[in-house]
């Protein structure tokens, strides 16, 4: 049985305005923002406007147009902090480790030998405003 999509979950609520965020780009598919409690420096959430609770129930298109942006911004997030890789993280549902059920991706700049940092701690805000400006400096024209 599918679970409906709660419009007042926190990304709904960011996407309207109602909450504030650091953001990095917008445009009419998604919003990225940055991860007010990172695993790594820079992490980046990637976001739909379109209304989906996770991947198996976002329109395909939407998804395809989306997942442009997620490279886009990962290529710029891995640029701007000289990271060494990338971690790519999507969860579904709460059996697959999904807590905010409206889809998003999770991009993680990483360092060899450098460990992610364990869940739950909330970032400075100042530092999240530097990162955002920092990844936007190298981020460029999105071509769709």
């Amino acid at each position: 049985m599918a679970v409906a999509y709660d419009p007042q979950n926190i990304f709904a609520r960011i996407l309207r305005g109602d909450i504030p965020a650091h953001k990095i780009f917008e445009d009419d598919v998604a919003l990225a923002i940055m991860d007010i409690m990172p695993r790594a420096e820079g992490h980046v959430l990637v976001i739909p406007k379109a209304p989906a609770r996770g991947l198996l129930d976002v329109d395909a298109e939407i998804l395809a147009r989306l997942i442009k942006r997620v490279q886009h911004i990962a290529r710029a997030a891995k640029e701007a902090f000289q990271a060494d890789g990338l971690t790519l993280q999507q969860f579904n549902e709460s059996a697959g480790g999904q807590v905010i059920f409206h889809l998003h991706f999770h991009i993680l700049p990483r360092w060899d030998g450098v460990a992610l940092r364990p869940p739950g701690s909330m970032a400075d805000n100042e530092k999240l405003k530097e990162q955002a400006e920092k990844i936007r400096a190298v981020l460029g024209d999105f071509k769709d």
